[in-house]
């Protein structure tokens, strides 16, 4: 079992306060929101709670809110459902190269079906410029999906911005902040963006459950049929401890916010450090942009060591860091965001994610840079 976690950008332990929540649902609460008996207006009470706890953490409407199973769901949701709503208006998507896969794969779907795709380059930070949104739009772009912070590198991007482009010309903006909710200030009636995707397991809540925001004067079609759950936007009986433990985790987030941001960019500048005194900085590379980041994810390179021999070593040690987005860590083939952001072949083979949260130490810090350092050590001795 690992002793110390450092991959939180794949999946946050829950809290005991959210599992709290989760058990007492799950054994008080077992009547069907659909039914008009009193357990059943007691699980639709338990649910409107819930979408009254979430909304007030992201800034949107209660209404807005449609619960999901998880990040990947909402990001398809948003996508298929507004192709297919907006057919008749145009085949033409705007995203980038560097989105999660449950947007870049969802994407490539649609091209199959008839759409076409720009998928917009990123610098070398893995950012893009409004002014590549603006000059990518036709009179046929129906749609924009930006991921608000980068999953591997935690690069953020400037959405605002984008926002008010696609707003001018009519254009549905989606946003993927599974990564941000939790790290970002998250104000939805202060942002020009119509449709938001987010994750439970990211804040510590459980797994398996999520929301999308839908802006009131959006039209989507669903992605399931079978009931009138969620507005008829998706059908399927909730899964009211899920629902209910994502909403006190999203609770805690908010009030907890400056706090995590604090102690993530702590650790952070003890990471480097350490690894600056124990193993120089000529030794390892930061991918990401330097100034517009997440504070609980670190992208780095090791040249001497490449990132499967770095994983399995720490791995071994006890401590669990990944190589990227978890929906592909087990493949062997290198990041996109990397490629896209056009490393040296050095620095893409050779890349692995830190990611911080809770229960994280400084001491688990400092250990980590020790092993980095002496794995480093060995691998030099064996050259030599």
């Amino acid at each position: 079992m690992n002793n110390i976690y450092l991959d939180h950008a794949a999946s946050t332990p829950i809290r005991p306060e959210v599992a709290e929540v989760m058990m007492k649902v799950m054994t008080e609460q077992y009547g069907n929101a659909s039914s008009i008996h009193s357990f059943g207006r007691a699980a639709k009470r338990l649910i409107s709670s819930a979408r009254d706890q979430v909304s007030t953490v992201v800034g949107c409407r209660p209404d807005e809110l449609v619960f999901t199973a998880g990040g990947t769901e909402s990001d398809n949701l948003a996508l298929f459902g507004i192709a297919a709503a907006r057919a008749g208006r145009g085949k033409h998507i705007i995203t980038t190269m560097t989105e999660h896969h449950a947007v870049l794969h969802t994407c490539q779907r649609l091209e199959k079906d008839g759409y076409e795709v720009t998928y917009l380059p990123v610098d070398r930070y893995g950012r893009i410029h409004p002014e590549q949104v603006t000059e990518a739009i036709r009179p046929d772009t129906i749609l924009v999906s930006v991921m608000y912070a980068n999953n591997e590198v935690g690069t953020i991007q400037p959405i605002a911005e984008i926002g008010r482009i696609t707003a001018e010309h009519d254009i549905v903006f989606h946003v993927d902040a599974v990564q941000a909710l939790g790290a970002l200030p998250i104000h939805l009636s202060e942002l020009p963006v119509d449709l938001m995707s987010f994750s439970s397991h990211k804040i510590n809540g459980p797994q398996g459950v999520g929301a999308l925001y839908v802006g009131k004067n959006i039209k989507l079609e669903p992605l399931q049929y079978g009931g009138l759950q969620e507005r008829t936007r998706r059908a399927g009986t909730e899964n009211m401890a899920g629902i209910a433990g994502f909403a006190k985790a999203a609770e805690l987030a908010k009030l907890e916010i400056r706090e995590r941001t604090s102690r993530d960019e702590e650790l952070r500048r003890v990471l480097l450090a350490e690894l600056e005194a124990l193993v120089g900085s000529s030794h390892y590379h930061i991918n990401g942009h330097p100034e517009h980041h997440l504070a609980h994810i670190l992208n780095i390179s090791f040249p001497e060591c490449g990132t499967e021999t770095m994983l399995m070593n720490l791995d071994m040690e006890g401590i669990a860091i990944s190589s990227g987005s978890a929906c592909t860590s087990g493949s062997l083939e290198p990041s996109h965001v990397l490629e896209a952001m056009h490393l040296p072949p050095i620095l893409l083979q050779s890349a692995v994610r830190f990611s911080f949260g809770l229960g994280n130490t400084i001491e688990e810090i400092k250990i980590t840079a020790k092993k980095i350092a002496t794995i480093l050590d060995r691998i030099r001795s064996r050259k030599y």
